[in-house]
């Protein structure tokens, strides 16, 4: 495959680019899930093709970078040291070996369609347009909804604290949504769960709720109406409610002054997987969006 490997801050980084290197083309930046990493991107199931591969075989004009984000929590919402080394590190670095054009896209799933989000609205200097595939978002409903199960599983364990302590892999629903959480804490506070034993939100819990992105559509009310293009898509089933926080979004980024000319939006038939076949659409999307002439 003609994707080139570098290490970057101790992560890897995968690009590819278009052959003709005669002329400039904008870039669009990938973030994988929680609990995942670039090189994931690479495997491959039986019958199926990898996303790298169909970027390949799709020759867009644009150059496609895979950012690593893999922490020992599993990922950390993009934002933090990860947002740092994505907008310090991973775009000079990108900008200085790869014929770009200065215009760039964001594309994610999940946290990574999270973190395309935010850093769209915070740094519309560096990112014009952004594909969110059922992104985090309304946290209330969607981040809310698994406190209860949270707080069970913790009166097993006894602590969080113990979880850890405790913690050889992923061994039920309950452990994935421990570190999910977990990850979550880190990235939206200080650390700590915002729940009591009965699974009712605290008073910590404002904090990750000022880094809801509905909320913050509404702070970057500048950045939002600036936006080259929106994807926003969701599984009409998802599991974790992201098709409401999909709609609340919309909502939010349109009410923000959002042209409703760039935005596409879907709920699409599905849970929280099996979106893959989404990515190249959402690709073709931005790689448009970023190329029309203002």
């Amino acid at each position: 495959m003609s994707w080139d490997r570098h290490e970057l801050g101790g992560r890897p980084l995968y690009v590819w680019a278009p052959d003709d290197r005669s002329r400039t083309y904008p870039t669009v930046y990938v973030l994988h899930a929680h609990m995942r990493s670039a090189a994931w991107w690479f495997n491959v199931e039986p019958f199926t093709v990898s996303y790298p591969a169909a970027i390949e075989a799709s020759a867009p004009d644009a150059v496609v970078a895979l950012v690593d984000g893999w922490t020992e929590l599993g990922g950390g919402q993009w934002i933090g040291e990860l947002g740092t080394y994505l907008r310090d590190e991973v775009v000079p670095f990108v900008d200085e070996r790869y014929p770009t054009n200065g215009l760039r896209g964001l594309q994610g799933k999940s946290s990574g369609g999270y973190g395309a989000i935010v850093h769209a609205l915070e740094r519309p200097d560096l990112f014009q347009a952004f594909a969110a595939h059922a992104p985090d978002a309304l946290f209330e409903v969607t981040l809310a909804h698994g406190f209860p199960a949270a707080a069970r599983a913790l009166r097993e364990h006894g602590s969080v604290g113990a979880f850890w302590a405790s913690f050889d892999g992923l061994r039920s629903r309950e452990d994935a949504l421990l570190v999910e959480l977990s990850s979550a804490a880190r990235a939206f506070g200080d650390g700590s769960l915002p729940f009591d034993e009965l699974g009712r939100p605290t008073s910590a819990f404002e904090a990750w709720l000022s880094h809801d992105p509905v909320r913050l559509a509404a702070a970057h009310a500048d950045a939002v109406s600036s936006l080259r293009g929106a994807w926003l898509d969701a599984g009409s089933s998802d599991e974790y409610f992201l098709d409401l926080g999909a709609l609340a979004l919309r909502e939010a980024l349109l009410t923000a002054g959002l042209p409703d000319e760039r935005l596409h939006f879907e709920l699409v038939e599905g849970g929280h997987g099996g979106m893959s076949h989404r990515y190249p659409l959402s690709l073709a999307f931005l790689v448009g969006a970023l190329s029309i002439t203002f």
